[in-house]
């Protein structure tokens, strides 16, 4: 480590992003998977968005729900994977202070919205299996404009604290960071100082928040399954209804699932190399925006027909 790095600094100009430490040789291989979700990710929700948008029977919750997961996938995307790839491309691993802090705002700001989204799209398939003739009266427009407001404000203010912490701590032994993006946990690692404000507060983002969305999109599913399973009609209608939950639970598990392992690994995986912490949660960062538009292209019918018709009439 050159002694630029390990000099004494309060107030550091820039941080050393490493990206993958331990596999620096391999950058430029490990770079096609995570460039090849990149490209997924901006196509597939620009389509999301695009189809949404110029098909009028789509202007509905459900699918102002999705356009809204759409943009935040897009800007989580955009917020990681171009200065991921400028270090696997080019070694460009200097990052300023303030752009470091910047990033780390938006990747945390923009993971909370989509907790949050998760939870409307749920409430959305709990209202339109549980009070199906009440649905367009209780999620109009405003309502629907209500509750994405909230979600942006709730993740803007929620992680407000991270970079405002993380900025009045004083750094004075390295600057370099041991992943291809700023992230709070990282960040706050290089401190030296006491730093359990930001780690208590961090357990509580956790717990009290995207805690708090799994209990209520577990509650919701609940109330959807018992309202399935009293359906006074033959087994086929039941699965049907159900499906058209589906995509959204695909959705759930592809962005809780890795974060809890993340978390778990974080805390009892000791002994697991730092290059797989890095590789495991960037998969937990890129795959969602990449998965999301495959699967509600896949798995809602609407979206799936619009699609095919854009293409064939291209191509014909």
């Amino acid at each position: 480590m050159s002694d630029s790095n390990i000099t004494d600094f309060t107030n550091p100009s820039t941080f050393i992003l490493l990206g993958i430490p331990g596999l620096e040789v391999a950058h430029v291989w490990i770079s096609i998977p995570f460039c090849t979700m990149y490209a997924i990710a901006m196509f597939g929700n620009v389509m999301i968005l695009f189809i949404v948008k110029t098909e009028p029977s789509l202007h509905g919750p459900m699918y102002y729900f999705l356009c809204m997961l759409a943009v935040t996938d897009l800007v989580l995307s955009m917020s990681i994977l171009p200065k991921m790839l400028s270090i696997f491309w080019f070694n460009s691993r200097e990052i300023d202070f303030s752009a470091c802090l910047s990033q780390m705002y938006f990747i945390h700001c923009f993971l909370e919205m989509e907790s949050g989204i998760l939870v409307a799209m749920a409430l959305e398939n709990y209202v339109a299996i549980c009070h199906p003739l009440r649905h367009s009266a209780i999620l109009t427009n405003p309502v629907v404009a209500k509750i994405g407001l909230a979600v942006v404000l709730r993740g803007g203010l929620v992680v407000l604290p991270y970079p405002f912490l993380a900025s009045q701590w004083p750094y004075c032994t390295t600057n370099i960071i041991p992943h291809p993006y700023c992230v709070h946990i990282a960040v706050v690692k290089l401190a030296c100082a006491d730093t359990r404000v930001s780690s208590y507060y961090g357990l509580f983002v956790l717990f009290c928040v995207k805690g708090l969305d799994m209990i209520f999109i577990a509650m919701s599913y609940i109330q959807i399954l018992r309202a399935i399973l009293s359906l006074p009609t033959k087994d086929d209608a039941r699965l049907k209804t159900f499906g058209t939950c589906i995509s959204h639970l695909f959705v759930i598990l592809a962005f809780y699932i890795p974060g809890l392992f993340i978390s778990l690994m974080h805390r009892f995986g000791h002994n697991v190399a730092l290059h797989f912490h890095v590789l495991i949660a960037n998969l937990y960062l890129l795959m969602p925006p990449a998965l999301n538009p495959i699967i509600y292209g896949v798995k809602t019918k609407e979206i799936r027909g619009r699609l095919l018709r854009l293409f064939t009439h291209e191509g014909a």
